[in-house]
């Protein structure tokens, strides 16, 4: 890459970058309109790039890049923004990843549903992580392998031609019509795919969409090398982590948390995990209950991630069906699983479930000796034969410190994997990598659930790994510390505002071990109709919200984070956590995360003036 000005011009934003973009998974909360996430952020950063402003005020002042690290942050929409600079390509043509297989895997996605062929072009070798059998034999994806010694050999195809190749180094590349995607993989930082010709443009969201439901964009630490590299074809990390040394102490810390001696599974995030432990499960039943239908079992208004990732996954594969699971708003989470397993084990269908306890939004725990009883229960299929026994996929973010699955423990006896996702407790909101375990009953299921982890190149990265170590061994604590607060903050409203509705696990449960620091806040309303009273409440929410983040704008912030070190994070789960849950499964209520580190006397004061003028 030549061109002079430009790389100045990166480096002197590197030097002035505000430390959110490098150590945070989120980056100004109260600037962020997601639906112009990377498209405001991109063009602010142009006009400060024609200005030439590098200042740290400015470069404060942008908004927020998509979510998270999964669909993109800052750092990785710079990075795509120089190398579709430097490519004469738009932004949107260049996204980035984690993973060095996944982009791969989006375009194959994308030409199954379009029934289209795909043909896969590389010089030297594919990843170590693709696995042509598995992707063709599980995931249902057809497509030509072909090794070639130049690009420029590449010759015109009936259907899409991926190239795939191994860089050193990040520069400019030659753009061949007859190749559709370039994917440049880098060794230790993931990978960037380029979407060459308008007549691709129609894949860029569907990538985009697989990136932020199966795995993450390329890390804010990986986008800044990557882009310290440009800049100094030299550039060497000034600090490298012990990778080995700290996965052993996050796998002895989630042991001792878990209560559990298998062996864990750490991702790149709490998503990338679960696309494994679906995939994995799925590959099992294919194997082992050959010519069965899958059943994924899962909440309707559970977290919009696990909803919509779940769903697309049976988009996939013509064997699998999802099974809706009522569990919250006056619905038994026990009575509702002991109902669709009677009908599945009638289908002899093969039931995995997929459950939130504490629930999400509405915080609810449900009676676990009867849900042991309802799992454990044999059931037999409509010939009379012993019933396929269920999977119970057990989603702990909200109380990952609750032990279920060791020995002794209420769900030791049937098949659990627990889950967590990593950017909320178990990092405290510095990174994004979850992880699964399981009891003893699925040491098989866990090989393949490793599998496919592998296959999709989604371990958590070094630097994950280190700052789990790190942060791991302190979470029981910041969990009770961040509980407290919330206990106080639930009291003071029940007292200050006793017609609201609070969702918020009882003393009782919390002596158990359920100590959450999320609540749920319904407020009261007012009209003559459903429709009125609806609207008023909906409103309500938003002036609530408003309130306590312009109040309390270094610790109030608009978003749906959890667990983090510090602050309180408000959000309506109907327009952020359930976006692409059916609308009548949407919960318009307020959710509520505190952490153990926040001035909860504010809060309290803000919240008796929203009451006041109610």
């Amino acid at each position: 890459m030549e061109d002079n000005k430009m790389l100045k011009y990166i480096d002197n934003v590197l030097k002035n970058m505000p430390s959110d973009w490098l150590n945070l998974t989120t980056h100004r909360l109260d600037i962020y309109d997601e639906k112009l996430a990377k498209v405001q952020f991109l063009e602010q950063f142009e006009n400060l790039f024609h200005n030439n402003t590098t200042e740290s005020s400015a470069l404060h002042e942008l908004p927020t890049a998509f979510d998270y690290i999964r669909l993109g942050h800052p750092l990785s929409c710079v990075l795509e923004w120089v190398i579709a600079y430097s490519n004469n390509l738009q932004p949107d043509n260049v996204i980035s990843f984690g993973s060095k297989t996944v982009p791969i895997l989006a375009v194959l996605r994308k030409n199954l549903f379009n029934h289209k062929n795909t043909q896969i072009v590389y010089t030297g070798e594919l990843p170590d992580s693709f696995d042509a059998e598995t992707l063709r034999n599980v995931y249902g994806y057809t497509f030509e392998l072909r090794r070639v010694e130049e690009v420029s050999s590449v010759s015109a195809f009936d259907g899409s031609t991926i190239f795939v190749s191994q860089q050193d180094e990040i520069d400019t590349i030659d753009l061949y019509p007859n190749i559709d995607f370039y994917i440049n993989t880098y060794e230790g930082l993931g990978s960037v795919i380029l979407v060459n010709g308008e007549q691709n443009e129609g894949y860029i969201s569907e990538i985009q969409h697989v990136r932020r439901r199966e795995t993450v964009a390329m890390t804010p630490a990986n986008c800044f090398t990557a882009l310290k590299l440009l800049i100094d074809k030299s550039y060497a990390e000034p600090h490298k982590s012990d990778v080995d040394t700290n996965k052993t102490k996050v796998l002895d810390a989630i042991a001792t948390v878990t209560g559990t001696n298998t062996k864990a599974l750490v991702g790149s995030s709490g998503l990338s995990i679960q696309y494994a432990i679906l995939m994995g499960l799925v590959d099992y039943a294919l194997e082992h209950y050959t010519g069965k239908d899958i059943k994924i079992i899962v909440p309707p208004n559970c977290y919009g991630g696990t909803n919509d990732q779940a769903r697309r996954v049976t988009a996939c594969i013509d064997n699998v069906e999802i099974v809706d699971l009522p569990v919250d708003s006056g619905n038994d989470m026990v009575e509702s699983i002991d109902t669709v397993l009677a009908k599945i084990a009638d289908q002899d269908a093969v039931p995995y479930i997929i459950a939130e306890i504490p629930t999400n939004p509405r915080v609810e725990v449900p009676d676990l000796l009867k849900l042991k009883e309802v799992l454990s229960a044999v059931r037999t299929t409509a010939s009379g034969a012993t019933a396929v026994d269920p999977v119970f996929l057990l989603d702990q973010t909200f109380c990952p410190n609750v032990q279920f699955l060791g020995e002794g423990k209420i769900l030791s006896t049937v098949r659990t994997i627990s889950f967590s996702s990593g950017s909320k407790f178990p990092s405290g909101g510095l990174c994004t990598a979850g992880y699964c375990v399981g009891n003893t009953k699925t040491d098989a299921l866990m090989h393949k659930i490793d599998m496919h982890l592998g296959l999709c190149d989604n371990e958590a990265t070094p630097l994950q790994y280190e700052i789990l170590a790190k942060q791991l061994p302190s979470m029981n604590q910041r969990i009770h510390d961040a509980y407290k607060n919330t206990r106080e903050f639930v009291n003071f409203i029940h007292d200050t505002l006793p017609e609201a509705k609070i969702n918020f696990v009882s003393e009782a449960l919390a002596s158990q071990g359920f100590t959450p620091s999320v609540f749920s806040l319904d407020l009261p309303t007012k009209g003559t109709t459903d429709e009125e009273k609806e609207t008023y409440k909906r409103a309500l929410n938003h002036k609530l919200i408003n309130l306590m983040i312009t109040e309390i704008p270094n610790e109030s912030k608009y978003c749906v984070s959890y667990g983090q070190l510090k602050g309180c994070y408000w959000t309506i789960p109907a327009t952020s956590t359930q976006g692409t849950t059916k609308e009548g499964d949407k919960d318009y209520i307020a959710r509520v995360a505190l952490s153990p580190n926040m001035n909860l006397k504010r809060h309290k004061e803000v919240f008796a003036s929203f009451v006041e003028g109610i």
